[in-house]
């Protein structure tokens, strides 16, 4: 067995090697970090978790899901899922930052069409999964990255620890409604059933991609930031606020059509299939500068390509290094006995995920 501290690379079979000091970001369980592919030189993303008492394997339920989704535009590639006694790995495509990070980057401001522009592919991507049979769950700026390179204008979506089918695999059967269920997302952007502790469908995901519009738009949102003893008590004020502020306030100052898109899906029934083509429709709409939403140049993207030729000692971006001594410095990974499961159909075991974080 072997001990790594921060500055050491783990070797993960005979493929692919871990920068311990190089943390990514966080998913909704384990931590992502950048690596390599040994044989390539190509950069890698590594999700880690750590084995349970049980042998369960909430990183694996992912892979499963990601697996289901692959070669769907915006859908990060999964290339390998290593397991060794303590730790499982998935080895999947590195990406750029997420979309919070990004609008941190431009002083939480940008241009109207930037925000239509990823809106429309935010909601692509949230059709595309749901028409597999998928909803995530946990849909926020954060578990939204752009590209790299040429593909620094494409949307992708990520972090699938909280995704489920709503439809049973073998019957097609819609999932039933049912009450008190334990909440699952991140309270800022969760729907209002949500919070209540309905079961979750394809309206929740959308009512929180409206308020990732909105919150673009505003800078912020009326719950955001509320002071609370602890989380609770957080969480039953950010639910009060959403319910009292209807939406002519919450989307006053804006193009009408961000509260109409709010309502329609918050008028959603629990199995109503939503309307993708007027929702479409309703961001087009805002924009009456005549450039096609696809063809919108980011501001963000040079700013960022700055950065990383300036960033010399190649530190992962904007990362504080203190957040990378988390949960990592006890790895114990035993060199014998790791299996490899990986993707045939990835001819180049190459780079992959993307919770690139910048904070």
């Amino acid at each position: 067995m072997l001990s790594f501290q921060l500055n050491e690379v783990v070797s993960l079979g005979k493929n692919y090697k871990l920068y311990i000091n190089k943390k990514l970001g966080n998913g909704a369980f384990g931590d992502v970090y950048k690596g390599e592919n040994i044989s390539s030189g190509k950069k890698i993303a590594v999700k880690c978790e750590q084995v349970r008492k049980d042998h369960s394997s909430l990183l694996k339920s992912e892979i499963n899901i990601l697996d289901y989704l692959q070669g769907g535009k915006g859908i990060p590639k999964k290339y390998d899922f290593i397991q060794t006694p303590k730790y499982n790995f998935m080895i999947f495509e590195l990406l750029g930052p997420n979309i919070e990070d990004l609008y941190h980057l431009c002083n939480n401001k940008f241009s109207k069409n930037t925000i239509l522009s990823l809106g429309l592919q935010m909601l692509n991507l949230i059709e595309f999964m749901h028409s597999r049979h998928i909803i995530h769950r946990d849909i926020k700026p954060e578990n939204f990255l752009i590209g790299t390179g040429k593909k620094n204008s494409i949307v992708y979506i990520c972090d699938f620890g909280l995704a489920k089918r709503f439809r049973d695999k073998r019957t097609g059967m819609h999932i039933s409604y049912k009450e008190g269920k334990k909440f699952t997302g991140t309270a800022c952007f969760a729907s209002i059933n949500t919070h209540l502790g309905s079961e979750q469908s394809r309206r929740d995901d959308l009512e929180s991609l409206a308020y990732i519009l909105i919150y673009l738009c505003k800078g912020t949102l009326p719950w955001k930031g509320l002071k609370a003893k602890n989380k609770d008590e957080k969480f039953a004020k950010i639910l009060s606020k959403k319910i009292n502020t209807n939406n002519e306030n919450l989307c006053a100052g804006l193009p009408k059509e961000f509260s109409i898109f709010l309502q329609n899906v918050r008028d959603l029934q629990f199995e109503e299939k939503p309307d993708y083509s007027y929702l479409r429709e309703l961001l087009k709409q805002i924009n009456t500068d005549g450039i096609p939403l696809n063809q919108v140049k980011y501001e963000f993207i040079n700013i960022f390509e700055k950065r990383i030729i300036n960033n010399s000692e190649n530190k992962p971006f904007l990362l504080e290094n203190k957040e990378s001594k988390k949960d990592i410095q006890n790895i114990n990974i035993s060199k014998k006995g790791t299996k490899s499961n990986t993707n045939n159909d990835s001819q180049n075991k190459g780079s992959l995920k993307g919770n690139d974080k910048i904070k």
